[in-house]
């Protein structure tokens, strides 16, 4: 099945075409690569590695299934220019492209920035770490005009437009490459009880619909293209944060719990299936607020276990197979475990809040082509 083109006005072109426009939008400077030579630079995108927004190292690494660093975009803890992305919350490889969300910091969260740091930044970038497309400004908080308010994530859609959720401004945006908004929820929906509180996440569904984690108010949301709410999932009323939604191709949906401190697949009826708890090692802080569960092809889910600084592998039989960043050290508000080095991200991480295999798009939105055959 094709992927649904929402603007029927789009005129289709080819994938090489695209890109090269893309390159000559080039808008900003170039932040600094990770240095790890012609070797780690020929392992750059393979499917199977780990692509991971670390939060507050204020960088996006690409790493191999040992850990090792092949990538990055971000200059770390300590630096809060424009020429890093500021508290990133989500980022997803696009060919060889990278998409990211530059959220910012919160006041009073980490030592680094007790004050916060503004980004609201969508951004992508090019393998050599030169900013191509833009939505929103660094140092700048709005709703207007290519303006953002805590953009937590973003997805790219393939009609090669990028989904936004504009967090602060309880919104789900639709954007253009010529930065015009096309679509939004609620939109025309103004029932008080369709409105988002604190959406954290939003997918592309293949019969058209966006699927919203809407997290404050503790429950996913399948809307149409109309703005009207056509299913709701609360894991049978137990959900709480949901910062994170995908549907997989069983119908299910998988959801991030952060609140509950657990991932959970529910059915079609909403009744829980499959559920992972990620504070349950003695050594875990007691909310480590996990953001990110994504399932991936082999039946594993990768979670992002954000204050316990750690990515993890979960084998459909709840066992951790895989984990980046530090042992765990107990702690409160943000693990005793944190840690950056350019190498490995055995040596650490800073409250992750994203982790996605790239060329695993299972439960989520591919980029080109839902059936992911080569594009026409």
């Amino acid at each position: 099945m094709k992927a649904h083109i929402v603007n029927n006005s789009d005129i289709p072109v080819r994938l090489g075409a695209v890109l090269a426009l893309l390159l000559a939008l080039v808008i900003g400077a170039t932040p600094a690569l990770a240095d790890h030579g012609s070797r780690g630079m020929r392992r750059f995108n393979r499917p199977g590695n780990i692509l991971i927004a670390d939060q507050f190292n204020n960088r996006v690494i690409e790493v191999d299934t040992a850990g090792d660093i092949l990538w990055s975009f971000g200059l770390g803890p300590n630096d809060f220019s424009a020429q890093s992305i500021i508290g990133c919350n989500d980022a997803q490889r696009v060919g060889r492209f990278t998409l990211m969300a530059g959220t910012g910091t919160p006041p009073g969260v980490i030592p680094q920035a007790p004050t916060g740091a503004v980004d609201n930044r969508v951004i992508l970038v090019d393998e050599h770490g030169q900013i191509v497309w833009q939505y929103g400004q660094f140092g700048q908080t709005g709703s207007g005009p290519d303006l953002l308010s805590t953009p937590v994530q973003s997805t790219f859609l393939p009609n090669f437009h990028v989904l936004i959720t504009d967090q602060g401004n309880n919104r789900i945006i639709e954007v253009n490459f010529h930065k015009q908004i096309v679509w939004q929820y609620p939109g025309s929906n103004a029932n008080p009880a369709d409105q988002l509180n604190s959406p954290n996440s939003a997918e592309l569904l293949e019969n058209g619909h966006i699927l919203i984690a809407d997290e404050n108010n503790n429950r996913a949301i399948e809307v149409t293209r109309a703005d009207q709410i056509v299913k709701i999932n609360t894991a049978g009323g137990t959900l709480g944060a949901c910062a994170f939604a995908s549907r997989l191709d069983n119908g299910h949906t998988l959801l991030t719990d952060a609140s509950n401190s657990s991932a959970v697949e529910v059915d079609a009826t909403d009744k829980v299936v499959w559920q992972f708890v990620t504070d349950t090692d003695p050594m875990s802080i007691p909310a480590p607020l996990p953001t990110r569960a994504v399932r991936l092809r082999d039946g594993d889910t990768l979670i992002s276990d954000q204050f316990n600084n750690r990515v993890i592998r979960v084998s459909p039989a709840g066992k951790i197979v895989a984990s980046y960043g530090l042992p765990l050290d107990g702690g409160t508000g943000i693990g005793n475990n944190v840690g950056i080095d350019l190498h490995t991200t055995q040596q650490g991480l800073y409250a992750p809040y994203d982790a996605k295999v790239i060329g695993d798009y299972t439960g989520l939105t591919p980029p080109f082509d839902f059936d992911e055959d080569a594009d026409d």
